[in-house]
């Protein structure tokens, strides 16, 4: 569960290290946000000289959470850190690499970009 001021690792090489959750995008009065869904963030951490910088405000899309998450077969999908991949107003990721496992579920979110570059889909 991804609320505002939550903090958020980064799972890709755009140059963001960590970022802080501002808004979560689709409704007005959502609370939380789950994997999938797309939040507004502010850069906190930054890699020097790359184009992303600090303070920097941009949309990522959430991609593992420490709550579970639960699918129809009763699998429950639990990861070790909060983290999210940077995503231009297209959807599609501004890094090249993907870092960690992504959920399948992203595919069906019409993140097909992000899950092709993942090293591993669980």
């Amino acid at each position: 569960m991804i609320q505002p001021q939550t903090q958020l690792n980064v799972a890709d090489n755009s140059g963001a290290r960590q970022l802080m959750c501002i808004r979560i995008i689709g409704t007005s009065n959502r609370r939380y946000a789950y994997i999938g869904d797309i939040v507004v963030a502010v850069i906190k951490e930054a890699v020097p000289n790359m184009p992303l910088e600090r303070s920097e405000v941009i949309r990522a899309v959430i991609v593992r959470t420490c709550k579970g998450l639960k699918r129809n077969d009763g699998i429950i999908i639990q990861y070790d850190d909060n983290a999210a991949i940077v995503i231009d107003e297209e959807g599609n990721p501004k890094g090249t690499r993907i870092f960690g496992a992504i959920a399948r579920e992203l595919k069906q979110l019409n993140f097909t970009k992000i899950v092709s570059l993942a090293p591993e889909v669980l």
